[in-house]
């Protein structure tokens, strides 16, 4: 594909987003070519005005009385962030991070000595060393299912991997380090059929794609609000499945109510797994940014993320010295799976921290994923690090053309 014909592509994939409006709500990304929204993101201007409007009003008249103030606007973001994946409000808890609402639901599984733990190839350093902590402490083993040709959970190794005494499945929807899509829900039948759990950590995924969890038939899901949501940092939550019954590892007076001096009610729905204390305007701003979202339009977003990420390695791969090191990419003949916004390519010759600090230099902002991150798969294919690029629906045809023209410079110098 010529550039040309790469920019024609761009212009049809655009769809019904109003271009010059979405950069006008976003003046960080006029000054730069922003492409690390895999990373965290540009707030549109509504998210930042909500956050700051809050906190104005905490210094006007204290904390407890803005936040009385705003009940209703709280309590509407699960509204919000369920419409997204096809949630009802009441199986959302809202936390501080993905990191938080992974954990939280993770500590909470029973998890005895004799126990087996699934992780796959993909999985991020946060979750993998929590899991292997657990699983020593409680006497329990980690397997890793195997990836198939196209870097994907291999459903039939899978399939062999489980047995009874598998607990919990934990599968990464779209890992940190390159722009693989996993199968959840061909993971989350095989592993129901075996009385498995499935946790999907759908930090990379929420706010680029479009999610139904009915669909994906997962038992949880963890999501940040920094990245693709172009939230606020210390937002994240959690979706835990309505009719299951698990009980929070830990809990407060918000997730739980004091009834007598010895006994106590935990709440019936997925705020069991909240806890009192949190950033009310960190929250209305994660509020704020799932309903421009919303207004947006959920798959004309998907579409131009994924487009602007193909555009993306199109133009990276006429640039001599760049390989693009996302699974299957210019492997047109056997692999026909869709990718995500996330674009992982190296220079030759060059490490990839100096890329990056050479890309900023020029404008440009990346990073850099590293191999502890995602250590299984990068050590399987032999990779010290990656630059990450991560293009969102904000980005031109002029922001790519220009970061292609960067790199190129990069290679040259």
């Amino acid at each position: 594909m010529n550039p040309d014909e790469i920019g024609l592509a761009q212009q049809l994939a655009r769809g019904d987003l109003n271009l010059d409006q979405i950069r006008a709500d976003t003046p960080g990304c006029q000054s730069q070519v922003f492409l690390d929204s895999a990373g965290s993101s540009l707030p549109p201007d509504p998210v930042l005005n909500t956050v700051i409007e809050h906190l104005r009003r905490e210094a006007e008249v204290g904390g407890y009385r803005a936040a009385a103030e705003r009940v209703d606007d709280i309590a509407a973001v699960k509204n919000s962030l369920g419409a997204l994946i096809g949630a009802e409000p009441t199986s959302i808890a809202l936390s501080d991070s993905a990191t938080r609402s992974w954990n939280t639901f993770f500590q909470s599984v029973p998890i005895h000595a004799g126990d087996r733990i699934l992780i796959t190839e993909v999985e991020y350093a946060g979750a993998a060393v929590e899991v292997l902590h657990r699983a020593r402490r409680a006497g329990a083993s980690v397997d890793v299912i195997p990836s198939d040709d196209s870097g994907r959970v291999d459903l039939d190794a899978l399939e062999r991997s489980l047995d009874e005494r598998v607990r919990l499945v934990s599968l990464v929807h779209a890992p940190t380090n390159s722009g693989l899509i996993n199968p959840v829900r061909e993971v989350s039948e095989l592993a129901h059929s075996h009385g498995a759990l499935v946790l999907l950590d759908a930090c990379q995924s929420v706010g680029q794609m479009s999610l139904d969890v009915a669909e994906l038939r997962v038992d949880a899901l963890s999501a940040t609000g920094r990245k693709w949501l172009r939230g606020p940092r210390g937002t994240g939550f959690l979706y835990v499945r309505p009719d299951l019954n698990i009980e929070p590892a830990e809990i407060d007076h918000h997730g739980a109510e004091w009834t007598e001096p010895g006994s106590y009610r935990i709440a019936d729905d997925a705020s069991r797994f909240e806890f009192w204390e949190y950033d009310v305007a960190a929250r209305l701003g994660l509020g704020a940014a799932a309903d421009y979202l919303l207004a947006l339009g959920m798959h004309a977003v998907e579409h131009a993320v994924q487009s602007r990420a193909e555009r993306t390695r199109d133009l990276l791969t006429l640039i001599p010295g760049i390989q693009v090191r996302d699974p299957g990419y210019g492997d047109t003949a056997s692999y026909n799976q869709p990718r995500s916004g996330i674009v992982s390519f190296t220079v030759d010759g060059i490490d990839s921290y100096r890329v990056r600090e050479q890309l900023a230099v020029r404008g440009v902002t990346v990073t850099v994923s590293p191999s502890m991150s995602t250590l299984l798969d990068m050590s399987a294919r032999a990779l010290p690090s990656v630059v990450r690029a991560s293009p969102h629906y904000f980005c031109s045809d002029d922001d790519l053309d220009a970061f292609a023209a960067a790199v190129h410079d990069v290679v040259r110098s």
